[in-house]
């Protein structure tokens, strides 16, 4: 399996953001969601690559309920007409964080899916998340939420859940322009300034986001930014649990701090620079 784990993309600083789950969920509980339109052959390829146990437990996600969230923020064609996404969420102790893993996803990262998770009040949690063939991923969102829901036994509200997946689409986009890595940057710090101060006015956020994203090298068009206000501007405006955000924020960094400072944060660290010299030498030998 091709696998994009989030501590490794070192420069984004906040995309380990953790997921949440509720009281009611139980750490070691996995539960599996499979696309509705997925042949019996397919599933039972995807159980294997996912490493799903014998008894997790399995529920189903539809095309209608991908179009249900998606429908107005990317085109109906990108959607399409078949479910096959499919996920494995493993509920995690208290304050492990997140591990994603993906294969087969061309479009949305690690990073936008665990950023828009938070925002819908996830947390601790191994995920993993994969089709058939490659798809864009947009619709993999729809079946992680309702396994939370399931194993938490609480609703996510429809409007956070239309929220969710707006983030990550308009973070995906941004992302076509601006690079994965700045853009998930630019959103996740933008939602930690919202959590220091949630009842900001609407010029203050406007002048928050300038400010970040020039200090990111982000140039945004007046779209991009009338895109990402609407985005942070329903954020705001939704009962969302800032200082849960702020926290997870927090945990965030120091995750990656810990990576960084790891064995195996120091063996990935010296593979790149390998790669790397390895690499300029095979330049330079070209104009020799």
């Amino acid at each position: 399996m091709k696998q994009k784990i989030l501590a490794f993309t070192l420069s984004m600083g906040l995309i380990a953001m953790p997921l949440s789950v509720l009281a009611d969920s139980v750490p070691g509980e996995t539960i599996v969601t499979l696309g509705q339109n997925l042949t019996e052959t397919q599933k039972k390829a995807l159980l294997s690559e996912m490493g799903a146990p014998a008894d997790a437990r399995t529920v189903t996600v539809s095309n209608q309920e991908e179009h249900k969230y998606l429908d107005g923020t990317v085109p109906k064609a990108q959607i399409g007409t078949r479910a096959l996404s499919s996920a494995m969420i493993t509920i995690g102790e208290k304050n492990t964080g997140i591990i994603v893993q993906t294969n087969n996803i061309s479009w949305v990262s690690n990073a936008m899916y665990t950023n828009a998770l938070i925002t819908a009040g996830l947390k601790d949690a191994n995920i993993v998340i994969t089709a058939p063939f490659e798809v864009s991923g947009t619709a993999a969102l729809t079946g992680i939420m309702k396994a939370y829901e399931l194993s938490s036994g609480e609703a996510i509200p429809e409007e956070v859940k239309k929220v969710a997946n707006e983030e990550m689409v308009k973070t995906a986009k941004l992302a076509d322009t601006v690079g994965n890595e700045k853009a998930v940057q630019l959103v996740a710090q933008v939602k930690e300034e919202i959590a220091k101060n949630p009842n900001m006015t609407t010029d203050e956020l406007k002048d928050l986001v300038n400010r970040l994203a020039g200090e990111l090298g982000i140039n945004l068009t007046s779209d991009q930014m009338a895109s990402l206000m609407a985005l942070f501007e329903k954020m705001k405006d939704l009962n969302i649990n800032w200082d849960q955000v702020g926290n997870q924020l927090t945990k965030a960094k120091e995750q990656i701090s810990d990576f960084l400072n790891s064995e195996q944060g120091q063996s990935f660290i010296q593979k790149l620079k390998d790669f790397f010299s390895a690499l300029f030498d095979a330049i330079l030998s070209f104009f020799k």
